[in-house]
């Protein structure tokens, strides 16, 4: 596997070796040896999966302490652009993001560690997102960040599309209003 680190110190994106031939492709998608290797030493305990169609945006979420979450994010079919922004009290990034394409074709997983609101717009109809908490889900826990937000300078992908938000997501405070997240 192939780990890029990103201008933002935690984000990584992991491109899995892909093995393919006239039958197929095998990838290995999670090996925490391999992980560990190149940094990523989150204990993962829960996975998760959504379906979704073209134009419906989640996020952007965190969970509080003690509840948050490092996630491990991939597309199994479809494709999404899938954001991170930081919140972490006093980093000298604070409130900047980084984006990547996830798809089924380019198998690329993100590496999300605790300390940043994550969210994705969906490209695909008929998308698959996949992903890795190294906590368990507390609905008390759950926090969330405007994805339109103009202080974040978020330039989504959505011109031609309608999109769709979850009621909750609709009402998220804009980054000015939360609290930043700090070091359990």
């Amino acid at each position: 596997m192939k780990v890029l680190d990103t201008e933002i110190a935690g984000l990584k994106i992991i491109e899995p070796q892909v093995l393919g031939d006239s039958r197929g492709w095998f990838a290995e998608q999670y090996n925490a040896g391999r992980y560990r290797e190149a940094g990523i030493t989150a204990d993962f305990v829960q996975d998760n999966e959504s379906f979704s169609r073209r134009g419906v945006v989640r996020g952007l979420h965190w969970q509080a302490a003690p509840h948050t979450q490092a996630k491990l994010v991939r597309v199994v079919r479809g494709a999404v652009w899938d954001v991170a922004v930081d919140i972490r009290k006093g980093s000298p990034t604070f409130g900047r993001h980084v984006a990547v394409t996830l798809t089924g074709e380019n198998k690329r997983q993100f590496f999300i560690p605790r300390g940043f609101a994550h969210g994705f717009i969906v490209l695909e109809d008929e998308t698959l997102f996949s992903y890795k908490c190294d906590n368990l889900y507390c609905p008390s826990a759950d926090r969330g960040l405007r994805f339109d937000d103009p202080a974040l300078g978020i330039v989504w992908p959505a011109a031609d599309m309608r999109l769709t938000l979850s009621e909750k997501d609709s009402r998220n405070p804009l980054l000015k209003d939360i609290e930043p997240w700090a070091e359990e």
